[in-house]
């Protein structure tokens, strides 16, 4: 399956041309034998392969019998309708800034049973305290160059917040330990998240594990995801945000969620190093 090295959505159309290609080459088709068999003019077959047309639904079905690879067609159909809204740079995103951001994902939020996130090297987005948010947007705003709205995007942030309250969810989040050291902010805004993260983890909702910087590694380190039900995963890179939909591949994430939890401690385990993250810095002000 592809990779997260989209420049455009663009590259991703190009990704299922170039899938369709390499199963008809696999099948050892010639463009007008692969056409004859769908039914079609040779040209509807180069210029699916050039990406200078979208193949619909039935013609990536009709393609992949062809190729007698039908066990591929759901997800490339998946991949296929989801390549418009896959890759999305956060200079679009967040051109009229992280306010809107913040308000624009409560929907999926509010309509996900089970939410899970892994991060990497800050706090996830559910149980930041608002001076938290404060700080890490505003790093955000001032690299991207975005309108300044800090203030008004933490606290949506935080009010986006509720669903670990509301009883209406399940949160599951995974961090590395290093994300309790690092210093987005002054040691008395970081020392009161940690607090707060103690406190997060009594919520009945809340499953917290913290992986140890000790642990013996079963994956390798990756990029921050979130995951809404099994459908659908958000992935955060420097330059944009990646939502993947294909079945095949959000049961990558699923599996690399739970070899990262295998690796997590919890309860008495995860409060001590954060315990000894908390004692690094001093109590809060």
């Amino acid at each position: 399956m592809p990779s997260f090295s989209f420049s455009s959505a663009q590259a991703a159309r190009e990704c299922v041309s170039t899938q369709l290609k390499d199963l008809r080459l696999g099948a050892h088709l010639t463009m007008q034998a692969l056409a004859d068999l769908c039914g079609w003019n040779k040209a509807k077959t180069s210029r699916i392969e050039s990406a200078r047309t979208t193949p619909s639904d039935a013609d990536i079905r009709a393609w992949c019998i062809a190729c007698r690879a039908e066990d591929r067609a759901d997800d490339l159909i998946a991949f296929s309708r989801s390549a418009d809204m896959m890759y999305v740079e956060w200079r679009r995103t967040q051109r009229t800034g992280l306010r809107s951001l913040q308000q624009a994902g409560v929907p999926l939020y509010e309509r996900t049973a089970l939410i899970r996130a892994y991060c990497s090297r800050v706090v996830p987005g559910l149980l930041q305290t608002e001076d938290y948010a404060r700080a890490l947007l505003t790093l955000v705003a001032d690299f991207r160059g975005l309108p300044d709205d800090v203030d008004e995007a933490a606290a949506a942030r935080v009010a986006r917040s509720r669903v670990v309250r509301d009883g209406h969810h399940r949160v599951v989040l995974l961090v590395e330990e290093d994300v309790l050291f690092q210093r987005i902010a002054a040691d008395p805004v970081m020392t009161a998240q940690l607090a707060y993260l103690r406190t997060a983890m009594t919520y009945p909702a809340v499953s917290l594990g913290i992986v140890p910087s000790s642990a013996p590694r079963v994956i390798w380190g990756i990029e921050t995801f979130t995951m809404f039900d099994d459908v659908r995963v958000h992935v955060e890179l420097l330059s944009a945000k990646v939502t993947v939909t294909v079945p095949g591949e959000v049961l990558l994430y699923q599996r690399a969620f739970a070899r990262i939890s295998r690796m997590a401690v919890y309860g008495p385990r995860a409060r001590a190093l954060i315990d000894r993250a908390i004692d690094s810095r001093g109590s809060p002000e």
